[in-house]
């Protein structure tokens, strides 16, 4: 059972910056993609950042210069470290895992910026 594990969310300043991890465990494959989307109230969820086993990746257009994912080699954990964040950023997180085109889910985490 592959299980995908958030941490790092909380609570930080306009301006500020915050680094999330996400570690997926439990899948005999290593990632086709991990990435990260994000869900605010009231609001559709969204793609974040993505990254390809072969280091292809994605961001949103409000997050280009100011986000960047990255991935630990050899394990299937991926990192999102968030600068100059805005109130905008504020949302539940969630992680993704593709493994074997099938994919998982973490429960996210809370990221909230305000002064």
């Amino acid at each position: 059972q592959v299980q995908v594990v958030e941490s790092g969310g909380g609570l930080v300043q306009p301006g500020g910056s915050l680094s999330l991890s996400c570690a997926a465990s439990g899948s005999a494959f290593s990632f086709n993609a991990m990435g990260w989307y994000r869900q605010a109230p009231g609001k559709e969820r969204e793609l974040v950042a993505r990254i390809t086993n072969d280091d292809n990746i994605n961001y949103a257009d409000s997050v280009k210069g100011r986000f960047t994912i990255s991935r630990a080699n050899a394990k299937n954990t991926v990192y999102l470290r968030m600068n100059s964040l805005t109130p905008e950023d504020t949302a539940v997180y969630y992680c993704e895992a593709v493994f074997a085109y099938s994919n998982y889910w973490g429960q996210g985490t809370q990221v909230t910026v305000s002064s």
